[in-house]
């Protein structure tokens, strides 16, 4: 079980190296503190458990004092490093001593306080296994010489700082020869542990008890039961300091002095230092023992999600062919991803419309709704239509309507379509933009050397697409402009418009005949019958009368100027010769025609000519006719550019994309001399592999190291215990020998799990135990 402490303690060390990011689980190991009073013997039990005399006597504990022991490989020189003295090693434990009083003076300058800050401590040995050890300061109830009055308060709070935590062990120092009622350490303890369950008591100073007396009661629990148990210890005394005894003769006189007190014969397995520190050792296997389960639990979970992030990045493909292989890969799923959203193929999305629904949506939603909500005549109004047919009959006064004005009319409002049509298929072209945005894989994503020439290569294809297809919206615009096809069979005609327009007007107009005289009416009624005769209806637009109202008056009062002219010039000469009366008549008129210019002045016509407002009421019904064959022509050719016009975006624009995306991909983007540059990965894109792929790996390793774990009891180990227990003296403890087989003082450290040692990170044991020891 020691090895498997090892290994958990170097796989958590690996996966501490992975990535900055804490993790989720970590293998936190039980922490040893010794509590007692001042001069209990605390101090001297956490050094015996180290095996190393690297800790000062003679002087009260006033930091704590965190002492990781990490395990090293066999061969490997112990040495102890401090967190304060960051990359220097200590090979002289004599040395560490000095630097542990250095560095309290320093903290305390010079004062006999007591500060919170510790003093971290790592020992890295082959002889030695992964655990924490903490020496508190002792709980003082006086002050002593320059002591805060509240020392009392600030030493428990030290000491509960580091007992309330569940993982630690807490070693309860109290000296033989005190009132085991009236110990401090137990009484800290059952604060924060009152069950006992992780309270060992450690009696000292056993060997200067008062003759006829034993701490026998004490070691059974009859005195204050613990579940974990009591321990009896020999420290060195201040004769041994000063004879500078070593560890190894300290053990021996334990040993020997458990071997000659009758009392504590049949108590071995609770008597001496070894004895305690295999009860550390089970404590730390059924630690394990439970935590095991969910730790490979939690490293199964990391292993699939580092094989699926490692996945995602692909192999590296280095060759030329392996290059070739993965862009035409890219590219065909970039393109089948490209069809299958405009065709609705794709993963269906109930948040919003996307793809070809939203190209449906701008053709019927946007396009057909805003053509079918305009007039054909909001910005043509009655005057237009006046001057447009006045215009069209030229000098003379049209005896029909004309059709001239109507076509000029209806050109005029389908060239309106154009501009509609023609930013219908721009916006169809910024849609398929952004399905190509859209259809980007993350594989893609990885190269945006590759990324950025597709988006070139697509703008410039899709930009290409679009100039057909506004040329052939163009086209389709003008074929309707140079054709008018009133012959269509949903063209409403000009009889059936005049009929609806007299239908119309027949409630709001009531016709008043002008006054016309005889000889107009009979003039009028000649022309009528001359005009039945030689002309026949030329088409639908045939109008009803002849002549102008205003013309036949016009005339009629020319004349009778005429013939008062000739009375008045009659009368004033008196009888005249019929030659001169001929000349005089000439001569009257050519003096009428002089008097006339001197008297009346024609004011010029303006600039800018317009009929006059008021309309006749023929011209009304003109005007409402030009209305009823201008709304049933335009409805004609609105149905008509509906349809024609998605039409024509769909098959030079969105089905050609679709068609010859692939085939332009392939033809730009295919270059030998251009695979690798294309295809190379950014920095962080190769660190984020690397790092997947050294997580994965790491991982693997640690999956097959758990599962090569012993979980069961060390046989060979309890075989070894069996065969020193038969090797006991005459009074029944083992030999001394049992101090270096014991778990934390193995002469020879086993190295990690081989599997472990080609991880990339690197060991870190100290930083890995110092984490613990925070807990």
């Amino acid at each position: 079980m020691a090895s498997n402490i090892s290994t958990l303690l170097q796989i958590q060390q690996s996966l501490s190296q992975l990535s900055d990011a804490k993790p989720s689980f970590s293998i936190t190991l039980p922490v040893v503190a010794a509590i007692g009073a001042q001069g209990s013997g605390k101090t001297s039990v956490i050094e015996s458990l180290t095996g190393k005399d690297l800790l000062p006597r003679g002087r009260r504990t006033r930091r704590p004092i965190v002492i990781n022991l990490v395990r090293t490989g066999g061969g490997e020189e112990e040495f102890g490093e401090f967190e304060h003295c960051p990359g220097r090693r200590f090979f002289d434990f004599a040395e560490i001593k000095r630097e542990i009083v250095f560095e309290t003076e320093r903290e305390t300058e010079g004062y006999n306080y007591i500060s919170q800050k510790p003093i971290h401590l790592t020992i890295s040995s082959p002889a030695v296994h992964d655990i924490t050890l903490v020496d508190l300061p002792g709980v003082a109830k006086v002050p002593a010489g320059d002591q805060p009055s509240d020392i009392e308060s600030k030493t428990r709070d030290v000491i509960f700082s580091y007992i309330k935590k569940l993982n630690c062990v807490i070693l309860a120092v109290s000296p033989a020869n005190d009132d085991l009622a009236n110990s401090d350490a137990l009484q800290l303890a059952r604060l924060v542990d009152p069950d006992g369950s992780r309270t060992i008591g450690v009696i000292t100073k056993l060997d200067i008890m008062d003759r006829g007396t034993d701490a026998r009661n004490f070691l059974l629990g009859k005195i204050i039961p613990l579940k974990l148990g009591y321990f009896g210890v020999v420290n060195r005394s201040q004769e041994d300091l000063k004879f500078n005894r070593n560890m190894k003769e300290a053990l021996a006189f334990e040993q020997s002095f458990f071997s000659t007190i009758q009392a504590y014969n049949d108590l071995s397995h609770c008597c001496g230092i070894p004895q305690l520190a295999n009860k550390l050792n089970q404590i730390l296997v059924q630690h394990i023992k439970a935590m095991l389960p969910g730790f490979k639990a939690y490293i199964n979970a990391q292993l699939i999600s580092a094989a699926k992030i490692h996945a995602s990045f692909g192999d590296t493909e280095e060759s030329k062919d392996g290059f070739a292989v993965k862009l035409l890969n890219i590219l065909a799923t970039y393109c089948e991803a490209f069809c299958s959203m405009v065709e609705g193929k794709n993963r269906v999305s109930t948040d919003e419309l996307s793809g070809g629904a939203r190209i449906h949506y701008i053709f019927q939603s946007i396009f057909v709704k805003r053509l079918e909500e305009v007039d054909p005549c909001s910005d043509i109004t009655d005057q237009d239509i006046r001057i447009a047919i006045q215009n069209a009959a030229g000098p003379k006064c049209a005896l029909f309507l004309p059709e001239a004005p109507f076509e000029i009319l209806v050109r005029k409002q389908i060239r309106h379509l154009l501009d509609p049509s023609l930013q219908c298929a721009r916006f169809i072209y910024e849609e398929l933009v952004k399905i190509g945005n859209r259809c980007l894989t993350e594989e893609l994503l990885k190269y945006p050397i590759l990324k950025r020439r597709m988006d070139e290569v697509i703008g410039n294809f899709l930009r290409d697409r679009l100039n057909p297809a506004e040329r052939m919206i163009t086209h389709i615009i003008d074929m309707q402009i140079d054709y008018i096809n009133t012959s269509h069979p949903s063209f409403i005609g000009g009889n059936r418009a005049v009929e609806f327009a007299k239908q119309k007007l027949k409630p709001s107009i009531i016709s008043t005949p002008l006054p016309i005289s005889k000889d107009a009416s009979n003039n009028s009624e000649k022309i009528q019958q001359g005009t039945d005769k030689t002309i026949k209806p030329r088409n639908i637009f045939s109008r009803g009368g002849a002549s102008n109202g205003n013309e036949i008056d016009q005339g009629h009062r020319l004349q009778g100027e005429s013939e008062r002219s000739t009375t008045h010039g009659t009368a004033s000469g008196g009888h005249l010769s019929e030659k001169d009366h001929i000349m005089q008549k000439s001569y009257l008129s050519l003096d009428g025609l002089n008097t006339s210019i001197s008297i009346f002045q024609l004011k010029e016509p303006p600039v800018v000519l317009k009929p006059s407002e008021k309309k006749t009421e023929k011209e009304t019904e003109e005007i409402e006719v030009m209305k009823l064959l201008l709304k049933s022509y335009y409805d004609i050719v609105r149905k008509s550019i509906e349809d024609a016009i998605p039409k024509a975006i769909m098959h030079f624009l969105v089905n050609h994309t679709k068609r010859e995306l692939h085939n332009v991909l392939i033809r730009k983007l295919y270059r030998e001399n251009l695979l690798e540059e294309m295809l190379r990965e950014p920095d962080d894109i190769s660190l984020k592999k690397k790092r997947a792929r050294d997580t994965l790996h790491i991982l693997e390793q640690a999956q097959r190291a758990l599962e090569e774990l012993d979980l069961e009891p060390d046989t060979q180990s309890e075989k070894e215990q069996k065969h020193r227990s038969s090797e006991k003296d005459s009074t029944g403890l083992p030999r001394s020998k049992a101090r270096q087989n014991s778990t934390f003082y193995s002469p020879n450290g086993t190295d990690f799990v081989s599997s472990l040692k080609s991880s990339p990170s690197k060991s870190g044991g100290s930083k890995s135990r110092k984490s613990s020891s925070s807990d």
